[in-house]
């Protein structure tokens, strides 16, 4: 299953990870979030997107393993994918196909699944 993963770039960045190569992505507090994070599976595909003054996707990853013991912190393994050509929060709120997405319906989630149609149009831009 895809995700989109937000992140405030002067936090830790696409550009971050891509320097990394790999990172462990946890800390998320919100319930709804952990539990998406939770779900998660090695192989799921993930677009990072940036929060704060840029608001638009930036890169490609994905989920390499998943760390359940602690259920209220998850930790997930991601390994850096490819740079996108971005695609602003803007031009995702016009697109028909995230009308129900929680993206736009719940703003402040930071983990949030997508649909099939969702990432192929985030990710082969």
């Amino acid at each position: 299953m895809p995700y989109l993963l937000k992140t405030e770039p002067s936090e830790y960045s696409f550009a971050n990870l891509e320097r990394d190569q790999s990172t462990v992505w946890d800390g998320v507090s919100n319930p709804v979030a952990v539990k998406n994070l939770r779900g998660m599976k090695p192989g799921d595909r993930l677009i990072v997107y940036h929060t704060g003054e840029e608001r638009r996707t930036v890169g490609t990853a994905e989920v390499v393993s998943v760390d359940n013991q602690d259920p209220k912190n998850p930790r997930v393994t991601i390994r850096a994918g490819r740079k996108l050509n971005p695609t602003a929060l803007a031009e995702i709120k016009a697109n028909k196909l995230f009308g129900d997405s929680p993206l736009l319906r719940q703003g402040r989630l930071s983990v949030v699944p997508l649909s099939e149609a969702q990432y192929k149009f985030l990710a082969e831009r």
